[in-house]
């Protein structure tokens, strides 16, 4: 038979990266990710749990440039916005990180993390 169509082999390599990360795997869950953003670089969920993946490890600086690519490719993807301010505020960027919570709220007013964290600020 011949070889995997490239969109069945970055459904599977996103959910292997997914897994690893889950489990706390994260420098073979940013191997397995980066895979399907060498495929496709416009895979923006792969590219979120990168990030993900990035932070858990401790390279936030990597994980930011991350998540703010992900905020360029679709600014409406909450879940990485409410990441990012998490990650500024980690970090003390909290004007940053106030931005990222009141864009989220803007959006999703009952957004629960946004709302949780937001009150820091």
């Amino acid at each position: 038979m011949g070889a995997q169509p490239a969109s069945d082999e970055i459904q599977t390599r996103y959910a292997r990266g997914v897994e690893l990360r889950i489990n706390g795997q994260y420098e073979e869950a940013i191997q397995e990710l980066s895979a399907v953003l060498e495929i496709d670089a416009g895979h923006i969920e792969a590219r979120h749990e990168r990030a993900l993946a990035l932070c858990y490890s401790g390279l936030f600086d990597e994980s930011i440039q991350e998540l703010e690519h992900v905020r360029e490719l679709d600014p409406e993807f909450l879940q990485a916005r409410n990441n990012l301010g998490l990650t500024y505020a980690m970090l003390g960027m909290n004007d940053e990180a106030k931005a990222e919570f009141e864009f989220v709220l803007s959006r999703d007013p009952d957004n629960e993390v946004a709302k949780k964290n937001i009150i820091y600020f």
